[in-house]
């Protein structure tokens, strides 16, 4: 098959300052074979001023395909990737956070085992590998552990690292779920419900991590973790 477009979803949520340091970024990459970008933001009810941040870089870089979206109340991160998912047309999807934890530099190294005809979903891991990775909570990197081994206990994987923003997936796979979390419970929903597509080849490969303090604007906490413990749960056993 041949991959024409990368989708990159985009949720957005109170990221004026940065919004327009990870768009500098995403453009200023090439896609290997050929592919083309396409941007699909989607402003989750942002209380500062990120919409019309991002309206106004849409007008300064008319050169950089990006469609925007905005939901009239707060819903989620989960629910802005919902419909990041569903507007987007490209034959591949890719997860971005709209900070600067993740390096859109590393698109090539995840798309690389799709277009060798390997892969059909990469996860990329910051657990694996020799790249950076910043030093920050102990107890965060043991709760991610921890929930990454129940994920691969009850879904019958060995991904190092679940939780996760840079999933790449063939778009046809991740259209054809019916996701429901709206908030911090997309990634162990969408591993449960991949990983059971039959004949469904998922790879990881190691990525690097600038990760944020809380006082940088971190948005996860606890009860984020604890939702993602329920998740599993219910998308493994339960809701089976």
């Amino acid at each position: 098959m041949e991959y024409k477009t990368l989708s990159i979803i985009i949720p957005v949520y109170n990221e004026e300052k940065t919004i327009h340091l990870i768009l500098n970024k995403i453009k200023e990459v090439t896609l290997i074979g050929n592919i083309s970008k396409e941007i699909v933001m989607v402003d989750d009810c942002s209380s500062d001023n990120s919409f019309e941040r991002i309206e106004k870089y849409q007008k300064e870089n008319p050169d950089l395909e990006i469609s925007l979206f905005k939901h009239d109340k707060n819903k989620g991160k989960g629910a802005a990737l919902h419909t990041g998912i569903d507007k987007a047309s490209g034959e591949l999807v890719i997860i971005q956070d709209a900070d600067l934890e993740y390096d859109p530099n590393e698109y090539n190294d995840l798309l690389q085992p799709v277009l060798d005809g390997f892969a059909d979903v990469v996860y990329g891991s910051r657990f694996m590998g020799g790249k950076p990775h910043r030093i920050l909570f102990f107890w965060h990197s043991i709760g991610n552990g921890m929930l990454t081994l129940l994920s691969n206990a009850l879904t019958n994987l060995n991904l190092t690292d679940m939780e996760t923003c840079y999933k790449l997936f063939k778009a046809k796979y991740i259209k054809s779920l019916s996701l429901k979390e709206n908030r911090f419970g997309f990634e162990p929903e969408v591993t449960a419900k991949i990983s059971r597509i039959p004949g469904i080849s998922i790879y990881e490969i190691g990525i690097s991590y600038y990760g944020r303090t809380y006082e940088e604007g971190k948005k996860i906490g606890w009860k984020d973790g604890f939702r993602a413990l329920y998740c599993i749960l219910k998308y493994n056993i339960w809701s089976k």
